[in-house]
């Protein structure tokens, strides 16, 4: 461990101001206008990707809480007969059965 230290402090210095091997200029060696456009490119996209995930979350956790109500409020939405009001979501149709919405909130075909 020792002769490790002794090693790298009596090693000499690197050089104080940076230098290119002969035959090269600064602009090979350099990103140049591709790198640039290639990481802007990928933070644009990486901000388009972070805004559309956080619209996503607060959809998760909206539809997580009317779901949370809808469970609070038990079976408030059906009287004692057993049939549904319209009024909870559903549309009545003539025959006298409910149409309701998918729990995703798609209503299904032909509805938009």
């Amino acid at each position: 461990m020792h002769s490790l230290l002794i090693a790298l402090a009596t090693a000499p210095a690197p050089t104080p101001t940076p230098s290119l091997r002969p035959g090269l200029s600064e602009d090979q060696v350099t990103p140049g206008l591709l790198g640039f456009l290639l990481t802007a490119f990928i933070v644009v996209l990486t901000a388009l990707l972070i805004v559309d995930m956080v619209r996503r979350i607060s959809r998760v956790r909206y539809r997580a809480q009317v779901e949370a109500e809808r469970e609070a409020a038990g079976d408030a939405g059906f009287p004692a007969d057993g049939t549904a009001f319209p009024a909870d979501g559903g549309v009545s149709r003539s025959d006298g059965a409910v149409n309701r919405p998918e729990v995703n909130g798609d209503a299904g075909p032909g509805t938009r």
